[in-house]
C-alpha cells in the first residue's frame, strides 16, 4: 500500500512537470504562428519591391526562404479539438526537429468521452516515448505512425514507432534501454483509459513499439 501511494505520488508530479512542458511547447508553437501572420503584408511588400527592380532570383530565394519558415509551422494536424491539435502539432514539431518522419491521421469522433485534458496526456506520453526511442536510432530507420478515429462504436487510437530490441517487461511495465522503467509513461495512459472503461495494450518486438487503445463511444457520433 505504502510502495502504491509512493508511485502514485510519483506519478502525478511527473504528470504536473509534463502538462507544463505541453503548455510551453504549445506557447511557443503559437507564438510562432501569430509571429508569421504579424509578418505577413511585410513579406508581400519586400516581394513586391524586388519583383518591380526586377531581381526575380532575389524573390525566388526569399519565397523558398518563405515556404521552409512556413512549413515548421503549418504541418497542421486537425483533429476536431483545438487543445488537441496543439498537443500533436506541437509533438509532431519536435519530431521533426530530431529528424524523425510521422506519419498521422487523426480525427476524434464527434461523442467521444475523454477530456480533452486526458487525450494531451495520452498523446503527450505515447509521443514522448516514441520521440525519445527514436532519437537513440539511426536517422534512416526512424519513424512515428499516429492513427485516430472512429472504430466501429469505439474511439481507436495507435501509435507506432521504431524501437530497437525486444523490451522485457515486469510487473506490467517495459523496461528501456537505459534500465530505467519505461513503464512510468504507459501506466498513466492506462489509468486515463480505464477511467472511461476502455482496453489499453502496448506491444514490444524487435524493431517497433505500439500502443493501442479503444474507449466506447456510446451511441453519439
Amino acid at each position: 500500500m505504502l510502495f502504491d501511494k509512493m508511485i502514485n505520488r510519483r506519478i502525478e508530479r511527473y504528470q504536473s512537470e509534463l502538462l507544463q512542458k505541453y503548455c510551453d511547447e504549445v506557447e511557443s508553437m503559437y507564438r510562432k504562428m501569430r509571429g508569421w501572420r504579424h509578418d505577413y503584408h511585410n513579406h508581400i511588400q519586400a516581394l513586391q519591391a524586388s519583383m518591380a527592380l526586377g531581381k526575380y532570383d532575389e524573390v525566388n530565394q526569399y519565397l523558398a526562404d518563405l515556404n521552409q519558415d512556413l512549413t515548421t509551422v503549418d504541418t497542421v494536424v486537425k483533429t476536431g479539438r483545438v487543445m488537441v491539435d496543439a498537443i500533436l502539432n506541437g509533438k509532431m514539431n519536435i519530431a521533426a526537429q530530431n529528424e524523425i518522419p510521422v506519419n498521422a491521421k487523426a480525427k476524434i469522433p464527434e461523442g467521444t468521452p475523454v477530456s480533452d485534458i486526458d487525450l494531451c496526456v495520452i498523446i503527450g506520453n505515447l509521443l514522448d516515448n516514441a520521440i525519445e526511442e527514436n532519437k537513440r536510432l539511426p536517422r534512416d530507420s526512424r519513424f512515428i505512425r499516429v492513427y485516430m478515429g472512429r472504430k466501429n462504436t469505439q474511439f481507436y487510437l495507435s501509435v507506432t514507432n521504431a524501437a530497437g530490441k525486444k523490451r522485457a517487461k515486469t510487473d506490467s511495465r517495459f523496461l528501456s534501454a537505459k534500465g530505467v522503467e519505461h513503464g512510468f509513461g504507459l501506466s498513466r495512459v492506462e489509468s486515463v483509459v480505464k477511467k472511461y472503461g476502455g482496453y489499453f495494450s502496448a506491444d514490444s518486438e524487435d524493431g517497433g513499439f505500439t500502443a493501442e487503445l479503444l474507449i466506447g463511444i456510446g451511441d453519439a457520433g
